[in-house]
């Protein structure tokens, strides 16, 4: 047995090809090595490695839940061309499956290390970069608890109904389930995709972030030659423009320019209506 795993081992340095493939290409060629590299090169399965050092700016994000939990799955491709196809789609619904079996919270790093067949998840990314003949990175993977609020999400440039370019997720409570309630949270993850908020409110972003925000418009407005004695007062008005931009609850809403979001939310006084958090995965 120990033989055989140097055997595969040594293969998979060779061709950069996946476990699984490489164990089938031995098994098939009497453990011969030479043989083996190329049968995979007949394959096209060889050299995933090489294919793994090229730049992936494509692919698409796939929502999976079950009643336990809300994943997110980010995949790269190198174009457009290979992310809309059959085989990149059943790759990455594949991933959200094994995930959800999975049934718990793991980092990108603790996914790709799972066992699956023979060998691990990048195992099975190498054997698909070797298929599609392209680089798939994972590029991020996000997962929720599903058992205590209310979810709404939204798909944009969907390729299958849980499959798009961007994909938003709201987590909220409500006193009710009523259709009002629905269109609005299913609004707001469209305004989450198309406005691509930062943070939930002012206090909810990064210190760091605000501080190097006041640090820049303090410069700029010294720089303009306004006298010192209101550049704070202009500050003042600089970061809550910032502040309106950058924060959901401070945001105009996209349907109604007239409003912030959080108007909006405080006018469903009668659902009590809470946005407890968002989340927001796009190429």
């Amino acid at each position: 047995m120990s033989n055989t795993v140097e055997l595969i081992k040594e293969l998979r340095t060779k061709t950069g090809a996946g476990f699984l493939d490489c164990k089938k290409s031995l098994q098939e060629n009497n453990n011969d090595i030479e043989k083996s590299i190329e049968a995979l090169r007949k394959k096209g399965l060889a050299k995933a490695s090489k294919k793994s050092d090229r730049t992936a700016n494509e692919g698409a994000v796939g929502f999976y839940s079950n009643e336990n939990i809300i994943v997110l799955i980010k995949v790269n491709s190198e174009t457009d061309f290979a992310a809309k196809s059959e085989t990149f789609l059943d790759f990455l619904d594949n991933l959200g499956k094994i995930v959800l079996d999975h049934n718990k919270n793991l980092s990108k790093e603790q996914f790709l290390k799972l066992d699956f067949e023979d060998g691990n998840i990048q195992d099975y990314f190498n054997s698909m970069i070797a298929k599609i003949g392209e680089n798939l990175i994972l590029n991020d993977i996000l997962i929720k608890e599903n058992n205590v609020s209310q979810f709404a999400y939204y798909i944009h440039n969907s390729y299958r109904d849980n499959i798009g370019k961007i994909i938003s997720i709201l987590e909220y409570s409500s006193n009710k389930k009523d259709k009002e309630v629905e269109i609005l949270t299913k609004n707001l993850c469209m305004h989450i995709a198309a406005m691509k908020p930062e943070s939930l409110d002012i206090n909810d972003l990064d210190t760091s972030i605000i501080s190097n925000e006041e640090k820049i418009q303090r410069e700029l407005i010294l720089n303009s030659g306004k006298p010192s004695n209101i550049v704070d007062k202009i500050l003042e008005g600089k970061m809550k423009k910032f502040y309106s931009e950058v924060t959901l609850l401070n945001q105009l809403y996209i349907l109604d320019q007239d409003k912030t979001v959080g108007k909006i939310i405080q006018d469903q006084s009668k659902s009590e209506l809470k946005i407890l958090s968002f989340d927001l995965i796009s190429l």
